[in-house]
């Protein structure tokens, strides 16, 4: 039975820690321990921590603003579990989370997972649609916390991340800590032999933002990571995260049709149309609720238009770059 490290980096968010932390005293599997890291915060969580000592066996530490990926690694350096697991300060977990892990690696071993995530039955309308658009087969194409990924290999995402002691030993944690971290340390820790794969009942549910300027915020950051992780990996660049580029340039493009070319003016039109129509569909279908499928139409173009511009701005930036240049993320604020 193996001992467990649980790492969750905050900043600014002792509500949403709290949560996580009473899903935590709930889980079925025991052996665990708790690393919480307060990456430079002003909304401290030291007295949501203090609550937890008598149920968890909990360690927090302080440190100044680093980023995600640097305040993990610190969480490593002090976790004594020989697994690791990762997850965002704004999830929720079933009781059986660890359970379900245990079950997993002891049936089919593997050095590095990844997770799901889920709308909660309890969490807004917005919140509803932005995990419809996250997930859905019209914008992810259905492959994210999916078997079948069509960006190639499965690459674990650090929401809902575990790995072996042995990988970090390797890998030596996180190289970014913003801008694509996650998907970087993947990579490189795939590239080292080790296996990775989707435990898909071991899913978390996610916050994400709660409102739509939130989430463009978020989504744009995201385009720009792409980008940044392309030039670690330049091969890592598929043609299917292109595509919010070219929705983008679509969409924008519409009025300069009417002013060129009318016909195609009408048929870009009809088929924004009915890929809305679809979005929203499919979202009220899934979420049984009106409201949640027409939010879901504002949140589908938000993260697909947020996510493209990122994703070109930082593209056109890197034409400029001198050869080998690499974004670290220490410098870059990232959009809370």
């Amino acid at each position: 039975m193996r001992n467990y490290s649980i790492i969750i980096p905050v900043y600014n968010r002792p509500d949403e820690l709290d949560e996580l932390l009473a899903c935590l005293t709930k889980q079925t599997y025991k052996i665990f321990e708790v690393v919480v890291v307060e990456d430079g915060s002003a909304i401290k969580a030291d007295k949501i921590v203090e609550k937890y000592h008598s149920e968890l066996e909990i360690k927090y530490i302080q440190q100044q603003n680093t980023g995600q990926g640097f305040a993990r690694n610190t969480g490593f350096k002090h976790a004594n579990g020989d697994y690791f697991v990762i997850l965002d300060s704004d999830a929720l977990i079933e009781p059986n989370y660890l359970e379900i892990v245990e079950k997993q690696l002891n049936s089919n071993f593997l050095d590095l997972y990844g997770g799901p995530d889920r709308d909660h039955p309890n969490f807004t309308p917005i919140q509803k649609a932005i995990s419809y658009s996250m997930t859905s087969l019209f914008t992810t194409g259905g492959i994210r916390g999916s078997k079948k990924n069509l960006g190639g290999t499965f690459h674990p995402r650090s929401f809902n991340m575990g790995m072996s002691k042995e990988v970090y030993r390797k890998t030596q944690g996180f190289i970014i800590t913003r801008m694509g971290e996650d998907i970087e340390f993947s990579i490189r820790a795939i590239s080292l032999g080790f296996k990775s794969g989707l435990i898909p009942e071991a899913f978390i549910y996610h916050k994400r933002r709660t409102s739509f300027v939130q989430f463009y915020k978020q989504l744009r950051f995201f385009g720009k990571a792409r980008i940044n992780i392309s030039r670690f990996f330049p091969k890592e660049l598929k043609l299917v995260h292109t595509f919010p580029m070219v929705f983008t340039l679509a969409l924008f493009s519409i009025p300069l049709w009417w002013l060129i070319f009318k016909p195609f003016f009408y048929q870009a039109i009809g088929i924004f149309a009915l890929y809305t129509l679809l979005n929203f569909i499919d979202s009220t279908l899934k979420n049984k609720s009106i409201q949640v499928g027409l939010l879901s139409i504002i949140a589908v173009y938000v993260q697909l238009v947020g996510y493209g511009i990122g994703f070109i701005t930082e593209g056109w930036k890197k034409l400029f770059e001198e050869k080998g240049y690499k974004q670290l993320g220490d410098n870059i604020e990232y959009p809370s």
